[in-house]
């Protein structure tokens, strides 16, 4: 009976804060300085633009530092366009750990479990599931159905308006 009552329990994991980082915790860098600023990072999806810009630098000239802290990238990022998705769809979207989700919806199951840690978005009310930061690792790994971030917003954005 207890493996029931954990099984539907879903871990909330905030990551809120992490997408503040995006424009508080700023390399010296002078570009980074200039563009990722909390004028130009306010949660509107035309802010993806500054996110796709920069995650092409990291592709490129700053690869090296890409590769190094390859994880914090992908939850800042990821949670950086989870929030713009969160807060431009105005519903019951929360976040909560993957392993939770995938215990309790079986939206899921086609998801291979190596995607395991990844922090998600998904409403309890319509069994839906939003998944920003798998997005953005496979960007950086070059398996990205979407040219760049605004593309993913905008359709992810657009499908959850229509339902």
């Amino acid at each position: 009976m207890s493996a029931i009552f954990r099984r539907d329990k879903l871990i909330k994991d905030d990551l809120k804060g992490s997408a503040k980082l995006m424009y508080k915790d700023v390399s010296k860098d002078a570009w980074d300085q200039e563009n990722l600023t909390k004028e130009n990072l306010d949660f509107t999806i035309d802010s993806i633009r500054y996110i796709d810009l920069y995650a092409k630098k990291l592709m490129t000239t700053d690869a090296e530092l890409l590769n190094k802290h390859y994880d914090n990238f992908v939850d800042r990022i990821g949670a950086y366009i989870g929030e713009v998705i969160k807060r431009n769809i105005e519903q019951d979207f929360h976040w909560y750990e993957f392993d939770s989700v995938y215990n309790h919806s079986s939206n899921l199951y086609e998801i291979t479990r190596n995607k395991k840690g990844w922090t998600l978005l998904y409403s309890k009310k319509s069994d839906e599931v939003i998944m920003p930061l798998l997005v953005v690792a496979e960007f950086f790994e070059g398996d990205s159905t979407y040219p760049d971030f605004l593309g993913y917003v905008e359709k992810v954005i657009h499908e959850q308006l229509a339902n």
